[in-house]
């Protein structure tokens, strides 16, 4: 069996952020990148499924130099192979393009499991594994809580809204993970020391076949200016007795906030 695993190169989710002085970017200076946490549950489940039924696991992943010590992460895990897409066409991309670039990799690549988190920490757009399956033309099961697969089959456990929901199907397939479903393990000091010695293979526009279909003016979807959220407004202290306090409240709910 050969499983593709999806992760994506985000800003340590504890950085402080500041909005570079071009208003389309976070400042870089001084900030960690990691894998996105939901990736990590993508991870640990391809590494569980090597483990059961055999074969490899390929780690790929998007961007430019920020991705090199989040892939050494997922090998350091124990995944066995590694593909970095860079170029410069790749910046900014919006989910469709995204979708695009990784398709391109994984189409030929004779998988038959295809892992993502459900959505990247940042943009949080929850897009990109829904698009990829679509364009590679497999089943999908997103938001996973439980994962079983059985020969060219698999059952999928995934979470809505007040309920869960099985969805079964066939091979290949696309799946996004979450919360719940694993608990990622730690990469170990062997294979820290290993990893340092795998391949990274490195991918651009057109080794992938997509030269000039992504990235610039061929994007859905721009940024146009970035900002930090408004500061929270103070705290009112709301005097008197209890009967003066519920009164006062009720009034402050009904006059500014508007909620009643």
């Amino acid at each position: 069996m050969k499983i593709a695993v999806c992760v994506k190169a985000v800003p340590d989710t504890e950085a402080k952020i500041v909005v570079a002085a071009d208003k389309t970017n976070i400042d870089l200076a001084g900030v960690r990148f990691i894998t996105s946490p939901y990736d990590e549950f993508a991870v640990e489940e391809a590494l569980r499924i090597k483990e059961k039924h055999g074969g490899e696991t390929v780690v790929i992943s998007m961007g430019g130099d920020e991705c090199t010590d989040v892939i050494r992460d997922s090998l350091a895990r124990g995944i066995d192979a590694a593909i970095h897409l860079k170029d410069d066409d790749f910046k900014g991309l919006d989910p469709l393009s995204t979708g695009k670039v990784l398709a391109a990799a994984i189409k030929d690549g004779g998988y038959d499991v295809v892992l993502c988190g459900q959505q990247g920490v940042g943009g949080d757009n929850n897009q990109v594994p829904s698009i990829l399956a679509e364009l590679l033309d497999m089943p999908q099961a997103t938001v996973l809580m439980k994962l079983e697969i059985d020969g060219g089959k698999f059952k999928a456990e995934r979470e809505v809204e007040g309920a869960h929901d099985i969805v079964e199907g066939t091979l290949p397939a696309v799946f996004s993970a979450q919360k719940g479903l694993n608990e990622p393990r730690y990469s170990s000091i062997k294979g820290v020391m290993a990893a340092r010695k795998k391949e990274i293979v490195v991918k651009d526009a057109t080794a992938l076949g997509i030269k000039g279909q992504v990235g610039g003016d061929l994007r859905k979807v721009k940024l146009k200016e970035m900002l930090m959220p408004p500061d929270r407004p103070s705290g009112k202290k709301i005097e008197g007795d209890a009967d003066t306090q519920a009164k006062t409240l009720v009034q402050l709910l009904r006059s500014e906030a508007r909620v009643i």
